[in-house]
């Protein structure tokens, strides 16, 4: 497996497994750049970690999470996931979430995080 590819695998796994934070810790450069959807822009792993942590703390439940696809360019240094996530937030608000993230890798470590996402009615299981 291609470096970007297997790397965005790791990502993705521990991200999925409940281990955000190590995820960024492990693969964010220091100086990331962080796109949300919305077009707000956030600078540097560190900020990205307490945004991350404040984001879990907001969730009272999560009913289930996946990857739809997973696909990289090695040549361009790009990778593609897209993910899914089921959760109940403290206000009790239930939200299926569906998002695309498209990282950007140089020396093993992504340094640009683009997120598209639209939040979803309800879950839907």
């Amino acid at each position: 497996m291609a470096p970007i590819l297997e790397n965005t695998y790791d990502l993705v796994t521990l991200a999925n497994t409940g281990q955000m934070v190590t995820a960024i810790e492990r693969y964010y450069a220091e100086d990331v750049e962080i796109v949300e959807a919305t077009g707000e822009t956030f600078r540097g792993r560190e900020t990205q970690i307490e945004r991350m942590r404040g984001w879990l703390g907001s969730i009272e439940a999560t009913h289930g999470s996946g990857v739809r696809a997973v696909a990289a360019d090695e040549e361009a240094g790009v990778s593609l996931v897209e993910t899914w996530m089921d959760v109940t937030f403290q206000d009790g608000q239930r939200v299926l979430m569906e998002e695309v993230g498209r990282y950007r890798w140089e020396g093993g470590k992504v340094v640009h995080a683009r997120f598209y996402s639209q939040p979803g009615d309800g879950a839907s299981g």
